[in-house]
């Protein structure tokens, strides 16, 4: 399984960003995706997961300014990201497999926003 990030970028708080990922190979076990992010000196954190079913799961610092979906078709997730934060700013990285934890990575794509 190969995951491939996009739609990154920089940004001032308050604006929005669109992230994609898309999967490839074997992509029929990919019951879950999600996206983690890693702040300088922070640890990689949870943004937010979705399941085939749609059922989702948003870190408490997120919820109501991010949103998780995916298309099925094209085995893309992706992240919709309103009402930035400097807090915000992150290297965003996809991550997929059958359950948590998911054991495929994408490589990472950096979110700055600035205040």
């Amino acid at each position: 399984v190969q995951l491939q990030a996009s739609g990154g970028g920089s940004v001032q708080a308050g604006g929005s960003l669109r992230l994609s990922c898309a999967a490839s190979g074997t992509t029929f076990r990919l019951n879950m995706m999600g996206w983690y992010r890693q702040a300088p000196g922070k640890q990689r954190e949870l943004v937010a997961t979705i399941d085939s079913g749609d059922n989702t799961n948003y870190a408490d610092s997120v919820k109501g300014r991010f949103t998780i979906s995916r298309d099925n078709a094209k085995m893309t997730v992706y992240l919709q990201m309103n009402s930035l934060k400097p807090e915000d700013t992150a290297v965003y990285l996809c991550n997929a497999g059958i359950s948590r934890p998911m054991p495929y990575w994408g490589q990472g794509t950096q979110v700055t926003v600035s205040s």
